[in-house]
């Protein structure tokens, strides 16, 4: 399909990369891994043909078809959701100016038996055949599918896309590349814009797609789940393996302990040579032998260990002064934008020290609460902010709150004061902007860099209460990581919105859901939040069965027992949270007893606990039956 040699581009004198070479064929879905500045995007422009490489070869099959998608696009105004999706279908919609000129001319011709007319009637069925061929009696049911299973709702087809934000108009940009018939689809950071429930369709498109796919992400879950292969780019050169992501980097650390094994056997052998070489050289006898060792010894090919580029931010988030017991207090909070009502009579109380996760499907208020709280917009209902409480606020669109041109050293200062002015190049350097790279103006930053510098800006000011909207999106896997860790050891309140699954995991305590208008508490972290969420699917999925096949009934629950029902569903979804909980500490005590049996052992609590919570795990499975049983008598 597509054989790259010996690629190489350099830019200011330094090579970005330097003689790559690799193949594409039919049934690859690779992940284009590499830290922030490597060369993927720069990869990915030379693929689509958008940019020129200074050396090397590139060969494509005849008609190769290649859809791009980038992380900046330019979009033309003036068109509904669907029109717009249907410019991937450029052929299928000449064929229908072609018919409906043909048809035109028919209606208004009355010289049937005229060879002209005759002629006419075939090209309509010339271009008929060629429609149908084409795909253009399914197109528009396509173009439905993949706009839903994008998040879009029936309601917004007709919507022109200036109404839309930059992350949907996104979607619909992803959607024509969907669409499209091309052989290989070139996505970078695709789920950047997308919430959870869209990444999930998107996995399952890919997985089937036909054609070969490269994709640029930092999303370890997403990747894990569609690529088959990983390419990675560090300092310049390539590692390619036929391993989705987590395997991959396995691989190559296995790899790279064979080279240090075999590296230091080899030095071992090297060093018994000049010994020799040393010893035979003072004696004349000797001497032909200590030549034909030291001509052996420069034949020898020297073993290299890969080099990795192991450089990361230090990122610590000091909390400045112990809050109030509840740190937010939202009553009755509402929001509309014109006739778009995004929140309605919103009740929640965040308390000191918690994990709080916010999902749900984009343009359902998770970004608006956000702002609410930290004053950016008005609202209806009342927010009380605890005593003492300090927000951090690190928000989504950071393009709008960095002033690009100013530059990166002047941005810190710009936000710094007396006490910690001084702190500044420490502070970047330790985001890995270091000696001329402060000089940098923002504009020019990719959007990782950008968002190290919004990181970076954050320390800057005292704060006990996080609130970071969409803080991942643009950074590389090792700054993620970084920033996880970093969010599990701040002491104080945590307010996350986020679409990345595998950042969530572990750590968060509470997610709220947002979906019409409303929010729902789920009480543990992503993991159990999408366990309760497929539990409810089904559960819904069973309801609507039952009522279908029944005939109607006005037999209205009661205000008490609906009551009644709400404190079981509640009661119900505190005991699958400790259940979940329970069920993860037993098999990770499960794991140290395998593993490390001597340390266990010398513990005398540490048996006497295991039996506890084996104990407490069975009396809340029989509190879990009694109390389903319960509900499900309230729903017969």
């Amino acid at each position: 399909m597509l054989n790259i040699h010996n690629l190489s581009i350099s830019f200011q004198g330094e090579y970005l990369f330097k003689d790559i070479t690799f193949k594409l064929g039919v049934g690859d879905r690779i992940g284009l891994i590499g830290k922030n500045g490597a060369g993927k995007s720069t990869m990915l422009r030379i693929l689509s043909k958008e940019q020129d490489y200074d050396s090397g070869q590139i060969a494509a099959d005849k008609d190769l078809k290649i859809g791009f998608l980038k992380q900046d696009i330019d979009f033309e105004f003036g068109k509904t959701v669907l029109e717009e999706s249907y410019e991937a279908f450029k052929d299928i919609k000449n064929c229908e100016l072609e018919l409906e000129k043909i048809n035109t001319e028919l209606a208004e011709r009355t010289d049937y038996e005229s060879e002209s007319y005759h002629q006419l009637m075939i090209n309509l069925n010339e271009i008929q055949h060629k429609y149908e061929i084409l795909g253009g009696y399914n197109y528009q049911g396509e173009t439905e599918k993949i706009l839903q299973g994008l998040g879009f709702k029936r309601e917004d087809f007709n919507k022109l896309t200036d109404t839309f934000s930059g992350g949907w108009r996104m979607r619909i940009e992803l959607a024509k590349l969907l669409l499209q018939n091309n052989d290989l689809l070139l996505l970078d950071e695709p789920t950047n814009h997308l919430d959870i429930e869209s990444i999930i369709w998107l996995e399952s498109f890919l997985k089937n797609y036909s054609g070969a796919v490269v994709i640029v992400s930092h999303d370890k879950m997403f990747l894990d789940n569609v690529t088959n292969r990983t390419i990675e780019i560090t300092l310049g050169r390539i590692y390619d393996y036929k391993k989705p992501y987590t395997k991959f980097l396995a691989l190559r650390n296995e790899m790279k302990v064979q080279q240090l094994a075999a590296q230091k056997n080899q030095e071992k052998q090297i060093q018994q040579t000049e010994k020799l070489i040393e010893k035979f050289r003072a004696k004349a006898s000797k001497a032909s032998m200590a030549q034909s060792l030291i001509k052996k010894l420069d034949r020898i090919d020297r073993i290299e260990v890969d080099e990795d580029d192991n450089s990361v931010m230090t990122l610590k988030f000091p909390v400045s002064i112990t809050p109030g017991k509840v740190v937010i207090e939202l009553e009755n909070v509402s929001k509309n934008y014109g006739d778009l009502q995004v929140l309605n009579n919103v009740n929640l109380t965040i308390a000191r020290d918690t994990k709080t996760a916010f999902v749900g499907q984009n343009g359902q208020g998770k970004s608006t609460l956000a702002k609410i709280i930290v004053g950016e917009i008005e609202h209806g209902g009342n927010l009380t902010l605890g005593h003492n409480v300090q927000i951090g606020y690190f928000a989504q669109n950071q393009a709008e709150y960095l002033d690009g041109n100013k530059t990166v050293l002047d941005t810190m200062i710009d936000a710094a004061n007396e006490s910690n002015r001084s702190k500044v190049r420490d502070i970047l350097g330790s985001f890995l902007f270091r000696g001329e790279e402060v000089e940098k103006y923002v504009k020019v930053l990719s959007g990782g860099e950008r968002n190290r510098l919004a990181l970076a800006k954050l320390l800057l000011q005292p704060l006990n209460v996080l609130i970071m909207d969409e803080p991942t999106n643009h950074l590389d896997i090792q700054s993620k990581n970084v920033l996880k860790e970093a969010l599990k050891k701040f002491e104080g309140t945590l307010i996350l919105v986020s679409h990345d699954r595998d950042f969530l995991q572990g750590l968060t305590e509470v997610v709220y859901e947002f979906k019409d208008q409303k929010i729902k508490e789920y009480l543990g972290d992503i993991d159990f939040y999408l366990e309760q969420r497929n539990i409810e699917n089904l559960r819904e999925a069973e309801k609507r069965t039952v009522i279908a096949s029944k005939p109607k009934e006005s037999n209205k629950q009661s205000y008490e027992d609906q009551k009644r029902l709400k404190s079981l569903n509640n009661k119900l979804s505190k005991v699958e949270s400790k259940i979940n909980q329970l069920e993860k500490d037993i098999k990770n005590d499960d794991i140290a007893l395998e593993t490390n049996y001597e340390v266990t052992a010398s513990d005398p609590n540490f048996f006497e606990l295991y039996q506890a919570k084996k104990a407490e795990l069975e009396d809340l499975m029989m509190q879990w039956e009694t109390v389903q049983e319960e509900i499900e008598n309230f729903n017969n």
